[in-house]
C-alpha cells in the first residue's frame, strides 16, 4: 500500500522547494510522484506545426523522490508520518502517525 498517493497535500522536507506545499498530481514511479507547482523546470520546445504547438519556454514539473516529502495534517498544520491501520472487517487505511485519525481520501 503506498503511504502517499494522488490527490494527497503534502510538504516538501527536503531539497530546494523545501517547506512548500502541492497536491500530488501523478505517481510517476514506484518511488517518485509529480506535485503540481513543485520541482519546477524551464524547456526550450521547438514549434511543431503538424501537431498545432508553439515553441517557445515552458515551465514542467518534475518528479520528486517521495523520501522528499511528508503528507501534510491540516489539523497540526505540519508535516506528519504515514501508517497503515488495520480495521475490524479487514480493511486496511491509512492514518497520521502523530493522531491516529484516519487520513481523508481526497
Amino acid at each position: 500500500m503506498n503511504k502517499i498517493r494522488k490527490g494527497d497535500e503534502v510538504i516538501v522536507i527536503a531539497g530546494r522547494d523545501k517547506g512548500k506545499r502541492g497536491k500530488v498530481s501523478l505517481r510517476a514511479s514506484e518511488t517518485h510522484v509529480v506535485i503540481d507547482g513543485i520541482n519546477t523546470v524551464k524547456k526550450h520546445a521547438k514549434p511543431n506545426p503538424m501537431k498545432g504547438t508553439t515553441g517557445g519556454i515552458i515551465e514542467k514539473s518534475m518528479p520528486i523522490h517521495q523520501s522528499n516529502v511528508a503528507i501534510y495534517n491540516a489539523t497540526t498544520g505540519k508535516a506528519d508520518r504515514v501508517g497503515i491501520k488495520q480495521l475490524a472487517d479487514g480493511k486496511r487505511v491509512r492514518v497520521f502517525k502523530s493522531s491516529g485519525e484516519e487520513i481523508k481520501v481526497a
